[in-house]
């Protein structure tokens, strides 16, 4: 289903987009060396019920999941990329984490991510692929206006991965969302330009950048969730929900907006 939303449900959508970057941006500030995953995805619950949302994890369960997820927020830490299970881990100086929230607010939803380094340690690879990917994400959004297709973001998310030296995976990628998580259409992290679906106005996106740094191949955790690198290297994983608007489009997971 590709949902296409009227001007005050892509309002309302903004509001519950503001609740997801805020969440985010607490948490980013709150995961220190020696904070427990475990603790993340409670504080997470805590915001999200305090804002009046309802997360759009706890009862997800897609076919490809070892469902119901059961938590607030995806975890992934160094070699996970997406859909982490929040486990017992204790996070350390020089870990690569994302984290990936989708709430829902009276009846829409807003998705988005960030990956950081936690501590004081900032190894080079970490910092080159977060980098690479917030890159991505900004070129996907420039190209997104009515009359754009989804082929034009995919080229121009996929153009900057591949020139920053990073094998693109196609089997996860970003959705349309609106009154659910994840809607029509697919947005690979690659593609050719001219092609796909035409954008119109009130048609919401959430682009999602990720990248392994030297393989495009997952696993799957005994989790049944958490998807890692099939070689065990770093990832990383940046997301924001945009609205198509009459004239180019407009962040709503934008911290501060």
């Amino acid at each position: 289903m590709i949902e296409i939303l009227n001007p005050d449900e892509v309002a309302r959508a903004k509001e519950t987009g503001a609740v997801v970057a805020e969440i985010l941006q607490t948490l980013k500030s709150r995961s220190t060396v020696g904070t427990n995953l475990l603790e993340i995805d409670q504080w997470a619950k805590a915001m999200i019920h305090r804002a009046g949302a309802v997360s759009c994890y706890v009862d997800y369960a897609p076919s490809f999941g070892n469902g119901p997820f059961g938590h607030y927020i995806c975890t992934g830490v160094n070699d996970a990329v997406l859909h982490g299970l929040p486990r017992d881990y204790t996070l350390a100086d020089g870990d690569l984490l994302t984290l990936d929230l989708a709430v829902s607010k009276e009846g829409l939803a807003a998705d988005a991510a960030i990956s950081f380094i936690v501590g004081d340690s900032k190894p080079a690879g970490s910092v080159a692929m977060i980098d690479a990917t917030e890159r991505a994400l900004r070129a996907g959004i420039a190209v997104a206006g009515p009359g754009a297709r989804i082929g034009d973001i995919s080229y121009a998310i996929g153009s900057v991965l591949s020139e920053a030296g990073y094998p693109v995976n196609t089997q996860f990628g970003g959705h349309g969302i609106g009154s659910t998580m994840h809607q029509d259409p697919h947005v690979p992290n690659t593609g050719r330009p001219g092609r796909g679906y035409k954008l119109r106005p009130g048609l919401l996106l959430a682009l999602e950048p990720w990248v392994m740094e030297d393989t495009p191949e997952l696993v799957t955790d005994a989790d049944g969730w958490t998807l890692r690198s099939a070689t065990g290297c770093l990832t990383a994983h940046t997301e924001h929900t945009i609205a198509i608007t009459e004239d180019g489009a407009d962040i709503l997971t934008l911290p501060g907006s």
